[in-house]
């Protein structure tokens, strides 16, 4: 199971989320606009060897740099299920909204539903 990192972003960041989760942010600005973000919840499976799994992950792309790439000026925010390495379903969760105001969104669902997000990661992988 593969990490995907934050690809280059301005502005990276990670934090331990729990025993052996983290958060990882990245984002880029311009003008005092938020134009490119990630906000990812990952699980380490081998946090020796520093391998980490995505758990959920939201997204912001103004360029459409990538092929996944989602704006949430014009799609909304979304948030991304991982499951065995792989993104297995991607939900909705605000109409169209500026770009900062998506990136705070997307840290409040994060802290708001973190130990669920675990826990279900848990037991789908029979993590003790």
């Amino acid at each position: 199971m593969g990490e995907k990192k934050p690809r280059d972003y301005d502005r990276e960041f990670t934090e331990r989320a729990g025993r052996r989760s983290r958060r990882r942010l990245g984002l880029d600005i311009e003008r005092g606009v938020v134009t490119r973000f990630v906000v990812q919840l990952e699980y380490g499976r081998n946090i020796v060897e520093d391998e980490w799994d995505e758990v959920v992950r939201y997204d912001h792309d103004s360029e459409g740099s990538s092929e996944a790439a989602h704006d949430v000026t014009e799609e909304g925010l979304h948030i991304d299920i991982y499951r065995d390495g792989e993104k297995i379903e991607s939900h909705e969760l605000t109409p169209p909204l500026p770009s900062n105001v998506a990136l705070n969104r997307a840290e409040e669902h994060l802290r708001e539903h973190l130990e669920g997000y675990i826990r279900r990661f848990e037991e789908w992988h029979q993590i003790d």
